[in-house]
This record gives C-alpha cells, structure tokens and sequence, in this order.
C-alpha cells in the first residue's frame, strides 16, 4: 500500500515516527525483545517495502539524522572505555578484537569464493564483515541497565574493531584492485600505496577526535548545570560530526576519541555530569536511529539474497563466535567473556555499508577505467548484499546481545544462576 502520493511533510512523519515507534519499542519490550526491534518494525511499515511514507529521496534528506545518531552512540562508547579499567583484561581483550575480526573476513572470505570461485567480489565481502554496528550493542547494553565484565567488554571490542574494520577494508580492496586489473592487463597495482588512505584516515580521525576532546574537557570542566552541559555536548558531537564527513574521517572514531579523552583526563565526577544528561536524550536517538534503518529494508530483495547473503551471514557470526572464543584464550578475561562475548557484537550496520557504498564507488571507477565490467558488478554485488543482510543482523544482533547479557548475569532482576 503505497501511501507516498499524500505528501506529508518530513516533520510530520519525524514526529509520528516517533511517538509510535516510542510505543511500539515497548511493545517489544513486553514481549522481551530490545525497543530498538519496535522501532525498526515501524521503519519497515513505514519505508518503502509496505506504506513507502520514507521514500528514497526522503531517506536521503535524512541520512544527516543517521551520521548525527552514530556521532552520539560513538561519544557513549568512548566514554566507557577506561584504561584503567580495560587494563583488567590486559592481552585478552586485544587478542578478542584482533582474532574475531579476523576470524569473520577469513571465513567469509573462503566461503564467498568456494560458492562464487570470485576472488575479487570473496575480498570485498570479507572485508565487510569485522565492521559492527554499536548503536545497536550499546543500544541493549543501556535500555537494560546492563553492568560487569562482559558489559565492559562488549563496549571495548565494538569500540575498537571498527578501526581495524578500515584498516582490512584497505589491504582487501587493495588486493581485489590487482586481480581485477590483472584481468584486463599484464599491469599491476602496487598494494602498500593503496593501503595510505585507510591508514591515514584512522590516524587523522583519532587526532582530530583528541584535539576536540581536549577542547570538549575545558568547556564543561566548570559547568554544574546538565542542560549547560548537553548544549555542549551537542555542539561537539555536531562539529565532530560535519568535520569528519567533510574531510573523509571516521566520525565513529572521531568522536569516541571525544569519549576517551573525558574519561581517561577527568575525574569521575565530570565523567558522571555529562553522562546524566547524555543519558537523556539518547532514548530518542535510538527511535530515529532503527527506526530509519528499518525504512531501508526492503523486503522483496530478501528471497534475491539466495546462497550469497547466506553464506556472508554464516561465516561472519561464526567468525565474530569462534574468533571471539578463541582470541579470549590469549589472557585472562572472565569465563563468561568466552562464553557470550561473540553473541554480543554481531549487530552491523553504519560502518558495513558506509564501506559498500566506497567499493561501489571505487570499483565502479575501476570498471570504466580499464574497461571491466567485472569491477563494478563486484561493487554493486556489495552493495545490494550487504544492505540488506545489516538490517537482518540489525534485527537478529540485538537479541542475542541481550541473551548474551542475561546468561551472563548482568542484567538486573534478569539474573539467571
């Protein structure tokens, strides 16, 4: 039923999609799902799969809520990540990130070019696949009050792999780039040159994020009011925001470095003081963030998704899982990190398809230069495959982040002995 010829106006539909996504995420709740389920229910219904109220170009005007959202979920994350806490977990947190990161792109990898024998298009796909989502982590961890070593946990290795997620994304495209042109030609493209521009943006986002952080800290050290401090907050996560995309940063990584320098620079106290008001208002980030991400589902690409989303879905849970086990053997961590850990960080989203949307790009450029249309079907596969399956994970995450938090007792009056 499409209802897109009323002509509503964008206002109309921000505000209805927020107050009945509000009540439709604690329809989820009473069901026990995360809220964030509810609201990208309504995303659906109301994108252009069912009412199409979210049109295309509507959701194009409004990616700049999307950006705004992951500005704020990154400033959370940061802001949870103590040295002096994570220095508990020592190697076994570091060999997590790295082995479950890994563990996805290896695994996917050899599944897509066993299914596909695609060199090219299994490295672009795996090379999606150690991206995660932490809206949607991060999302459970606080409608559920979550506290304890895997909650700690959880907040590091979504914070961190993301940066490691570029770096793999660098040296795959990279690699695909060779055999791709190898095709057309006995020329090749050096790999280390290609690998400067990720390298370069992680390192620029992360001094961009502290400088900011520095300035952040000496703005709200004085201020006792908490709505003084959430109008800096805003203006910070709004300027961190527009600088990273203007100059092709990481704005997750720009602003959980803001984050991280707070908590890392300032006493608990000041940490406290800007958490309450953040806490506020990120109920309602959280309805416009899921609730957009569920417009962009559609539902009639699904079936179209066959054996290659399957196996993309497959080997990446089972390498975030085992990776995630495996890298915990490293160090000492809890037993329950080893457990739960992997179910915990499948959600992805913003980052996965940020990445789609560069190779098509790029890969698209590739396929003209050199005359390969092979080049751009790989960028296009990506892209179409890739959207889709992060609303599924979007979906399916979430819950298990849940159920990975209650088996491990975290969540209060939800313990389980």
């Amino acid at each position: 039923m499409d209802l897109s010829f009323l002509h509503i106006s964008v206002l109309t539909l921000l505000g209805g999609a927020t107050i009945v996504g509000f009540y439709m995420g604690h329809v989820a709740h009473r069901v026990s799902l995360p809220s964030l389920i509810g609201y990208m229910v309504f995303g659906v219904i109301l994108g252009p799969s069912i009412l199409n109220l979210f049109d295309e170009p509507t959701m194009e005007d409004l990616s700049f809520l999307t950006e705004i959202a992951l500005g704020f979920v990154a400033f959370t994350i940061g802001s949870e990540l103590s040295l002096s806490s994570l220095k508990r977990f020592g190697l076994g947190i570091i060999s997590i990130i790295f082995a479950e990161s890994l563990g996805a792109f290896l695994l996917v990898v050899a599944g897509i070019y066993l299914l596909t024998r695609d060199l090219p298009l299994a490295l672009i796909f795996g090379a999606m696949a150690p991206a995660s989502a932490p809206a949607g982590t991060v999302a459970v961890i606080q409608e559920c009050k979550a506290k304890g070593s895997l909650t700690k946990a959880l907040y590091a290795v979504v914070g961190f792999d993301d940066g490691l997620a570029i770096i793999i994304f660098g040296f795959a495209a990279a690699l695909a780039k060779n055999f791709l042109i190898g095709e057309a030609s006995n020329n090749t493209v050096s790999v280390l040159p290609a690998l400067k521009a990720p390298l370069m943006e992680v390192g620029l986002s992360l001094a961009v994020g502290g400088i900011i952080g520095f300035a952040f800290c000496r703005l709200i050290r004085n201020l006792q009011n908490p709505r003084d401090i959430l109008i800096i907050i805003f203006g910070t996560v709004f300027l961190a925001t527009g600088l990273s995309i203007s100059r092709h940063l990481s704005l997750i990584l720009t602003n959980m470095m803001i984050g991280f320098v707070l908590i890392n620079t300032r006493r608990e106290a000041l940490v406290q003081r800007v958490r309450a008001p953040l806490l506020q208002i990120m109920p309602l980030v959280y309805i416009l963030f899921f609730c957009l991400a569920g417009a962009h589902l559609k539902l009639s690409a699904i079936p179209a998704l066959g054996s290659l989303g399957a196996v993309y879905m497959l080997g990446r849970s089972a390498g975030k899982i085992a990776g995630a086990r495996l890298g915990s053997f490293s160090g000492r961590v809890d037993e329950k990190i080893k457990k739960y850990l992997g179910l915990g960080i499948l959600s992805q989203a913003g980052v996965a398809i940020g990445l789609s949307l560069i190779a098509r790009h790029e890969f698209a450029q590739l396929g003209v230069q050199y005359n390969l249309p092979h080049a751009a079907a790989v960028g296009s596969t990506a892209l179409t495959t890739i959207a889709t399956t992060c609303i599924l994970f979007e979906i399916i995450g979430p819950i298990l982040t849940k159920f990975a938090l209650k088996k491990a007792g975290e969540i209060p009056h939800e313990r389980t002995k």
